[in-house]
């Protein structure tokens, strides 16, 4: 019997076939902040470009083969020879153009946005299937087996619609960092993720008939998270699942090793003050096994912090998740955890070894997401 994504792709295609004659599919576009803070920062244009202002969509300049240094000044942008008074500039490139943008060569168009503080935010406008391609093998391998490829590449795209979804009225949708997804441009395209992503063009996760908040991590190390430990999210499918299959990833314990003057360093940096850690007691753990409040214990007045922000303060590359134990021996600090992420929706790892498995992407998902389904986009 054929899986739900073949019969979904089937029909997709009969419809494009019947529909091709009387209007064009439109594409659908995210924008990504690729750079947040830049002083100044160099810009390539290879091919034939045009230069708008952002606000009016008044051409400034029209060419080819762009390639100069960007900066701001009081009343707007510097481009090269062009000199505007606007805080946005839109930079549109030829279809199969390309933008480089300090090196990192990005498909689509660009916007340039002056901040108050004079910095330049570099926004990528960029279809949303070349998107999830430029983000893939910065999250996951593309040598895992294909139903895990299918199964991630329709997460990562939902999530990006999501995130679209929350985004309107700002400049920008997602960053391009470890807070939203890791996007890189055409150095993250791969040939056997990009064809998952073809394969499953405009698919994404829904309940309900609406746009799955598609929260994923690496390992669970044995249970998922409820969404509604973390953020005002409290939906059927993100309520967290036993989860058997991650047992062999690399990710599935851990161990740090820090110092209580590390620790009381970076909650003073954090906004909290502290004397000299004498412990850290865990206060409380949630029905999946991880830590939801810690107590700091210091000199006069004792900190009480909840795990989440003890993990971002310290590092989510550090403390790897809040399932852990602690002890302050002496000089040190030791953390024995285990998984890595937040640890709600999607278990990466555990998605690798049910494919490896004979599980499908459908299952693998259907799993992770209890009561979802898999549709086409139908929110452009």
């Amino acid at each position: 019997m054929a899986s739900p994504i073949k019969h979904i792709l089937k029909l997709l295609v009969i419809f494009t076939a019947l529909t091709a004659n009387s209007f064009a599919q439109p594409q659908k576009y995210i924008r990504v902040a690729v750079m947040e803070d830049a002083s100044s920062l160099s810009l390539k244009a290879p091919g034939h470009y045009e230069i708008r202002d952002s606000r009016t969509q008044k051409v400034l300049s029209r060419g080819r083969n762009l390639k100069t240094t960007v900066t701001t000044y009081k009343n707007g942008i510097l481009l090269g020879k062009v000199t505007s008074n606007t805080p946005k500039l839109f930079i549109k490139t030829d279809e199969s153009g390309i933008i480089v943008i300090n090196g990192r060569r990005l498909r689509g168009n660009i916007e340039l946005i002056k901040k108050d503080n004079g910095k330049i935010v570099a926004v990528n406008h960029i279809d949303l299937e070349d998107y999830v391609k430029g983000i893939s093998v910065r999250e996951i391998s593309h040598y895992w087996p294909p139903e895990a490829l299918k199964a991630e590449v329709i997460v990562f795209r939902t999530f990006a619609i999501y995130k679209m979804g929350e985004s309107a009225g700002k400049d920008y949708d997602l960053t391009s960092d470890i807070y939203s997804q890791v996007y890189s441009g055409t150095a993250a395209e791969r040939y056997r993720i990009n064809k998952a992503v073809d394969e499953t063009r405009g698919l994404v996760l829904t309940y309900k008939g609406r746009i799955l908040p598609a929260f994923y991590h690496a390992t669970c190390a044995g249970h998922t998270e409820d969404a509604s430990m973390l953020w005002n999210i409290n939906l059927a499918p993100l309520k967290g699942i036993a989860c058997g299959f991650c047992r062999e990833s690399p990710h599935f314990s851990w161990h740090y090793v820090g110092s209580p003057d590390e620790i009381k360093e970076k909650l003073s940096k954090a906004g909290y003050k502290t004397e000299d850690i004498k412990d850290i007691i865990i206060l409380g753990k949630d029905n999946s096994g991880r830590i939801t409040d810690l107590k700091i214990v210091s000199g006069k007045k004792d900190l009480k912090i909840s795990a989440k922000d003890f993990r971002d303060i310290m590092g989510p590359n550090i403390i790897k998740s809040t399932n852990f134990s602690v002890n302050v021996i002496k000089d040190d600090v030791v953390f024995e955890g285990f998984g890595w992420g937040h640890g709600v929706g999607l278990c990466q790892w555990g998605a690798y070894f049910m494919a490896k498995q004979g599980y499908t992407a459908d299952e693998i998902l259907k799993y992770y997401y209890p009561g979802t389904e898999i549709s086409p986009d139908t929110s452009i």
